[in-house]
């Protein structure tokens, strides 16, 4: 699908923050100040996304997990959904200290989390006492709440995607510590320089945050399909 200005439009990507709240560093996205708000270059918002689509795509060619980020009240159903579209690791719960820079200590906790899901399946958990079962059942909720949506994730992702990398500070500070390329969804309150692929974008209303993740999941998807047809051709 063609990125337009148009479509942009009609979602409200171009209405930044109100202008005294701006980081400067955002400076060369901006298009003019309206009604005391910022507004954001749609020109620039359509090359940036275009940029970080191509390098999300080549991730996925690879085969490699990328991990999308958005726990913000407006982002979490859309990144849930976009993310299981395109059969990728999310978190829209909230970040846990330490996912990536402690990685295999969290996969621990989401093996535990899958031995209780094959537990249930083969009949192991009905052989035992009621406390037993109640004692788990409550433990894998727990897990589930915080790891479900990271449980195909068995390496560190090779890529991270953040709606709002404000809200979003600590997965930032993990991914640039293990310099994994970062994307992100960046308003007029944001550095950009913090985030390597940025997209200029309104990060508040989830019309703005749908488009954006339309068309990075329709980036994924292009790469995941054309890493499937590979290994067919191999295999044949």
């Amino acid at each position: 699908m063609k990125i337009n200005t148009q479509d942009l439009l009609k979602a409200g990507v171009h209405f930044g923050h109100i202008a005294r709240k701006w980081n400067p560093n955002m400076r060369p996205f901006i298009f003019m100040k309206k009604g005391g708000i910022h507004i954001i270059d749609l020109a620039k918002t359509i090359s940036k996304l275009e940029e970080a689509c191509n390098e999300l795509k080549k991730i996925a060619i690879t085969g490699k997990k990328i991990l999308l980020v958005g726990t913000k009240a407006q982002a979490r159903e859309k990144v849930y959904h976009y993310a299981k579209s395109v059969n990728m690791p999310c978190i829209t719960e909230r970040w846990l200290g330490g996912l990536l820079t402690n990685f295999t200590t969290i996969r621990k906790s989401v093996k535990k989390m899958n031995n209780i899901e094959k537990m249930k399946k083969n009949g192991t958990f009905d052989t035992l006492s009621k406390k037993e079962r109640l004692l788990i059942d409550r433990l894998y909720a727990k897990l589930y709440k915080n790891l479900g949506s990271i449980s195909n994730m068995n390496h560190i992702p090779s890529g991270i995607f953040l709606v709002d990398p404000n809200k979003e500070k600590i997965a930032l500070t993990e991914a640039k510590k293990l310099k994994i390329p970062t994307f992100a969804m960046v308003d007029t309150n944001t550095n950009p320089n913090d985030i390597q692929y940025p997209i200029p974008s309104n990060d508040d209303s989830s019309k703005s945050i749908d488009i954006i993740l339309k068309f990075v999941t329709e980036a994924i998807q292009h790469g995941t399909s054309i890493n499937r047809n590979e290994r067919e051709d191999k295999n044949k």
